[in-house]
């Protein structure tokens, strides 16, 4: 059954919070759509609402951390990440506080409200401050895989989920590498390398293109920062053939990075797929996809046109 990333991340921390009393859930007037209502009622003594305020939650998260607590920061994505960027890189980063920030509702999630609530520079913002991970998990069990590394360590980390439920791209029983891209489909003509909800599509997209006897790679790569330069490298120099989706604008995110370590290690042919850098129509997270031609059968259709350059 189709969950929410946000219900999972919710699920884990509250299980993980009878155990450890240092585990704090702040939010921004955001328990009900960051789905920590729950949490909340669980664990009173351990829930913070600061109210709309992203610089506050991220500051006092940081303040937090400082005196030993691991708080989890959790507010709708396009606003952490633009509201609280100062906060984020002196509170957090340059101060090496283990605080943990949820982006929720990421990318287009809200996609009929416009351009105020479209989250599609987060990636690139966050991931250019140093002394941050950046992650994009695909399904329920790859953000429960993360989740339960996050409760483990002490270092500051930017995980960024969907509004609505993720298809399952994988099987309960599988397991993850922590910071290493996961392997979804194999294949030597092309790689598709992508994050978040594209992963489902890029999966897609490769049993569109197996029809027509072309064998793709699919590389989940949930570990936007630090990046898995070397699966990145052996795609290319394997393949020959690289493009990456994501659900951010095609400046500073997923796409860049991979081209940075294509260009320097591996040159070979990209393109790069993501929301183009101009205002986005108005509309519903498929309707945004679909008009972008951000669909299986689109991936599918630039693979092809890839090859045959």
């Amino acid at each position: 059954m189709a969950v929410t990333n946000r219900q999972i991340i919710a699920d884990v921390l509250t299980e993980a919070a009878y155990k450890d009393k240092d585990i704090l859930v702040l939010c921004s007037d955001s328990r009900g759509s960051g789905s920590m209502t729950g949490f909340f009622e669980t664990h009173p003594a351990q829930a913070i609402e600061v109210g709309i305020a992203e610089q506050d939650l991220v500051s006092i998260s940081a303040g937090l951390a400082s005196c030993g607590k691991k708080p989890y920061a959790v507010s709708p994505a396009s606003f952490l990440s633009s509201r609280s960027v100062e906060q984020i890189k002196i509170d957090v980063c340059y101060s090496r506080t283990n605080v943990k920030l949820i982006g929720i509702s990421g990318g287009v999630s809200y996609g009929a409200l416009g351009m105020s609530h479209h989250g599609a520079q987060d990636i690139a913002m966050i991931s250019a401050i140093p002394n941050i991970r950046v992650y994009i998990p695909s399904d329920q069990y790859e953000t429960r895989f993360l989740m339960q590394q996050m409760v483990k360590d002490n270092e500051a980390a930017y995980i960024r989920v969907s509004r609505n439920p993720s298809e399952d791209v994988y099987a309960a029983d599988t397991q993850f590498e922590f910071n290493k891209a996961k392997t979804v489909c194999e294949g030597n003509d092309a790689t598709i390398i992508a994050c978040g909800e594209f992963v489902s599509t890029a999966k897609k997209a490769a049993g569109l293109l197996k029809e027509k006897g072309i064998n793709v790679r699919v590389l989940d790569m949930y570990c936007i920062k630090p990046i898995d330069k070397e699966t990145i490298i052996k795609a290319a120099g394997e393949t020959g053939n690289i493009i990456t989706i994501e659900e951010h604008s095609v400046i500073g995110g997923l796409g860049s990075m991979v081209a940075s370590v294509v260009t320097e290690n591996c040159p070979c042919k990209m393109k790069i797929l993501g929301l183009p850098d101009e205002e986005l129509i108005c509309g519903s997270q498929t309707e945004i996809f679909e008009h972008e031609n951000l669909t299986p059968q689109g991936v599918a259709d630039e693979v092809i046109k890839l090859i045959k350059k």
